[in-house]
C-alpha cells in the first residue's frame, strides 16, 4: 500500500465506494487494486444474484453494505453515501466494479481535494486526446448537452462513474432517482446548489464487446433519463438558472456587472447586442410563464451570453407589465388597420381578453420592434467600448 496516499485519504476523511451488481469476475481485482492506496473502502452489494456475496465474505479489511433485491446503481451509491457519513467521512470516490477504471487514478482525485475543496470531480474518459467509442458517443453527447442546458456548464464526460463527491456538502440533499439517472441528477443539483463540478483526466480500459458486462437497459433507462432531463430542464430554466445567475451577480454593482459580463467578456459586440435584443424580444413575446424556458433553450443553442439575456428579459418585470400590455394593444390596433394608435385610455385586462387577437398580434409586433431597436441601440453604444 502507498502509505503516503493512504495517509492523505485518512487526513482528508475520504473513502472509496464500490457499488456492484453481478460483477463477480472483476470485483475482487477492483477491491485489491483500491487497497493499494487506501483501506477506506465501502462495497455496496446491489442485490447481486451471482457469487458476489461469497467474494465479499472472503475480502478482508473492507466495509460491506447491501440488500437482497436489486435496487439500481443510484440507490447503491446513495446507500454508500449514507454509510460513509455514518463512519465520519467527508468525501467519497465512486469506482465501478466492472474493471473499466484504474485505481492508479485515485491520487489525482485526492490531490484535487486540497486544491479545490468541496468540488464534485468527474473522471473524464475523453480528455487529453482520448477518443470515445462510437457505441457510447451519442449517449455521452446527449447527456453533456442537457447538462449544459440545465446548468450553463460545459463538461466533456458527464456519464463517467469514476467520481469524487463532497458528501458532507451534499448531506442534507434529498435524492429522487435510484438507477443510472441518479448520476445525472446528482451533478445537476450539486451545480444548482453552488458546488463546483469539474472534470479531471483518467485512464480507462475498454473491454471487447464479448467481455463487457453491462446492466444498462437501452430503452428503459434512456426513457427514464429523458423524463428526468425534461423535469430538470423545466426546473432549471424557470427557477435554478435564474437563481444561479443572480448568485453570480450577488454583491456586484451594475457597473461591475456591465464590466465583467459585457465590456471584458469574450463575446463580440454583435453577440452581446444580440443577447440584449433577444432578451427584450422574449420578455415581451406573448408566452407568459414560458419566456425564460424557451429563451434559455434558444440562447444556449445560439451560444449567446445567458447572463446578459436574463437581465434584458426582465423588461417584463411586474411594474412594466401594464405598459407592455398597453403598447401591445396599441400596436395590434395599428397592425390590424383599425385606424391609429389612439385607444381607450381605460384599458383593462378584461378589455384585452375581449380582443385577444389584437393583443397577440400587437405583442408579437412589439416584441420584434423592441428587440430590433435594443439590438441596434446596444450595438451602437457598445461600439464605444473595448469589444471587437
Amino acid at each position: 500500500m502507498d502509505k503516503t496516499i493512504a495517509g492523505e485519504f485518512d487526513r482528508l476523511k475520504c473513502c472509496v465506494i464500490i457499488p456492484t451488481y453481478n460483477n463477480m469476475l472483476t470485483l475482487l481485482d477492483v477491491i485489491n487494486d483500491v487497497k493499494s492506496y487506501t483501506s477506506n473502502i465501502i462495497v455496496v452489494n446491489d442485490g447481486s444474484t451471482d457469487d458476489t456475496e461469497g467474494i465479499l465474505d472472503k475480502a478482508e479489511g473492507i466495509e460491506k453494505a447491501g440488500y437482497p433485491v436489486n435496487r439500481g446503481k443510484g440507490f447503491a451509491i446513495r446507500t454508500g453515501f449514507k454509510r460513509a457519513l455514518e463512519l465520519g467521512f467527508d468525501y467519497a470516490i465512486t469506482i465501478d466494479s466492472d474493471g473499466q477504471h484504474y485505481a492508479k487514478d485515485l491520487p489525482a482525485f485526492i490531490r484535487e481535494i486540497d486544491q479545490n475543496p468541496d468540488t464534485l470531480l468527474i473522471g473524464s474518459r475523453f480528455m487529453e486526446g482520448k477518443e470515445q467509442p462510437k457505441s457510447s458517443g451519442f449517449a455521452n453527447k446527449f447527456s453533456n448537452f442537457w447538462f449544459g442546458v440545465e446548468t450553463g456548464l460545459t463538461l466533456p464526460d458527464t456519464q463517467s462513474g469514476y467520481r469524487l463527491y463532497p458528501i458532507k456538502a451534499l448531506e442534507k440533499k434529498k435524492w429522487f432517482c435510484s438507477k443510472y439517472e441518479f448520476e445525472i441528477e446528482v451533478i445537476v443539483r450539486a451545480a444548482w446548489k453552488g458546488i463546483e463540478v469539474k472534470c479531471i483526466p483518467i485512464d480507462v480500459y475498454y473491454p471487447s464487446p464479448e467481455e463487457r458486462v453491462t446492466h444498462f437497459r437501452p430503452f428503459k433507462d434512456f426513457v427514464r433519463i429523458s423524463v428526468l432531463n425534461t423535469i430538470l430542464v423545466t426546473l432549471a430554466l424557470l427557477i435554478h438558472r435564474p437563481r444561479m445567475i443572480l448568485r453570480e451577480f450577488k454583491g456586484k454593482s451594475l457597473k461591475e456587472i456591465i464590466r465583467t459580463q459585457i465590456i471584458n467578456g469574450n463575446e463580440t459586440k454583435a453577440k452581446i447586442a444580440a443577447a440584449i435584443g433577444f432578451g427584450v424580444f422574449m420578455g415581451i413575446f406573448p408566452i407568459w410563464g414560458y419566456q425564460l424556458l424557451v429563451g434559455f433553450l434558444i440562447v444556449h443553442w445560439l451560444k449567446l451570453n445567458k447572463a446578459v439575456f436574463f437581465v434584458a428579459a426582465n423588461i417584463s418585470l411586474p411594474p412594466m407589465i401594464p405598459v407592455i400590455l398597453y403598447l401591445s394593444y396599441v400596436m395590434g390596433s395599428f397592425l390590424l388597420g383599425q385606424g391609429s394608435f389612439n385607444v381607450d385610455t381605460e384599458l383593462t385586462i378584461t378589455s384585452v381578453s375581449a380582443n385577444l387577437k389584437q393583443y397577440l398580434i400587437g405583442a408579437v409586433g412589439l416584441s420584434v420592434t423592441m428587440g430590433a431597436l435594443f439590438y441596434f441601440l446596444s450595438y451602437f453604444l457598445l461600439s464605444f467600448s473595448k469589444l471587437k
